[in-house]
C-alpha cells in the first residue's frame, strides 16, 4: 500500500474565483499568481492516484485568512473524503486568530477530519508559540488530531510560499508539546539536520517528517538524515505529480516502507 501524506485539492468554486482570490488573500496570491501554478480538484487527484498506484492520499486544506473560506474548503475535503471510500483522508484548516476557530475544528473532527494542515500560522497572522498555539495544542490533544505544519527552511533559495512558519517557532512548539502527533512538511524545514544536538535529537525522535517537494529542495542524501521510521512519503501534488515524486525516490521500496509509518500514525489519530 502507498500513502501520499501531502496533497492539495481545491473546490471548483475557488478555481473559478482564482483571479479575485489572488488579490484578496496574500498567501494565495504569492503561491498561485503564476499561471503555471496548478490547482487540482478531488477528481483530478483520484485520477492521479490511479495512474501512480497510490492507495490513500491525505488531502490538505489551505491557510486562508478568511475563516469562511477555510470552512468552505473544509466542506469540500470532508465531502470528497466521505465519497472516496477511504481513499482520501481529510486534514482541515482554520485561522486560529479568527472567531469561531475552535468550533470549526470541533465540527471538522466530528465530520471525519483526521488532522489539521497544512498549517501556516505566520501566513494567517497568529503565533504558534503564543496563546493561539496553546489553543491548537489543546484541540489536537482532546480530539486526537495530527498536526501537519508547513515549515520554512531558514536558508536556501526563495520560492513562492516558502514563508509560513519559522523553523525556530516550529521547534519550540514541538519541544513544548511532545505528546502530540506532529508532522513537519518538507522534511520539517531541515530540523532533522540538527540531530547532533542532544536536545534536538530527543524532539526529532517524537516527530514525523513528510517528503513533499523534497526533489525541489534537497539532494537524495537528505533522506538519510531522518530516522526511517519517522518519514512519510508526500508528493505535494499537484506541485509535483505523484508518479514523478515516486520515481524520484532513491529506492522504489521506500514509499511502501514510509507508508507503513503513515498508517501507524493515522491509527493513533482518533482511533
Amino acid at each position: 500500500m502507498i500513502v501520499d501524506f501531502h496533497t492539495h485539492i481545491f473546490p471548483p468554486q475557488v478555481i473559478e474565483a482564482r483571479h479575485d482570490l489572488l488579490r484578496s488573500d496574500s498567501t494565495f496570491g504569492e503561491m498561485y499568481a503564476s499561471p503555471r501554478a496548478r490547482l487540482a480538484t478531488a477528481p483530478d487527484l483520484l485520477a492521479s492516484m490511479e495512474r501512480a498506484g497510490v492507495d490513500i492520499s491525505i488531502v490538505l486544506g489551505f491557510a486562508w485568512r478568511d475563516q469562511d473560506l477555510c470552512r468552505r474548503h473544509n466542506d469540500y475535503l470532508l465531502d470528497w473524503a466521505a465519497r472516496s471510500g477511504g481513499r482520501l483522508v481529510p486534514f482541515c484548516t482554520v485561522n486560529l486568530a479568527a472567531p469561531g476557530a475552535v468550533a470549526e475544528v470541533e465540527r471538522c473532527a466530528r465530520a471525519g477530519a483526521r488532522g489539521l494542515g497544512e498549517l501556516r500560522p505566520e501566513s494567517q497572522g497568529w503565533d504558534l508559540v503564543g496563546p493561539e498555539g496553546e489553543v491548537l495544542a489543546e484541540l489536537a490533544r482532546r480530539l486526537r488530531l495530527v498536526l501537519l505544519f508547513h515549515v520554512s527552511e531558514p536558508v536556501g533559495h526563495r520560492y513562492p510560499g516558502k514563508e509560513g512558519l519559522s523553523l525556530a517557532s516550529f521547534y519550540r512548539f514541538a519541544a513544548a508539546h511532545q505528546d502530540l502527533a506532529i508532522v513537519g512538511a518538507h522534511l520539517g524545514g531541515g530540523l532533522p539536520f540538527f540531530v547532533a544536538m542532544p536536545e534536538v535529537r530527543e524532539t526529532v525522535g517524537r516527530l514525523y517528517f513528510d517528503t513533499a517537494a523534497v526533489p525541489f529542495l534537497y539532494g537524495p542524501e537528505a533522506y538519510a538524515s531522518v530516522p526511517q521510521e519517522k518519514l512519510l512519503f508526500g508528493s505535494d501534488y499537484p506541485l509535483l505529480e505523484q508518479e514523478r515524486a515516486l520515481a524520484s525516490l532513491p529506492d522504489p521500496s521506500l514509499a511502501r516502507r514510509w507508508s507503513e509509518n503513515a498508517l501507524r500514525l493515522l491509527a493513533c489519530a482518533r482511533g
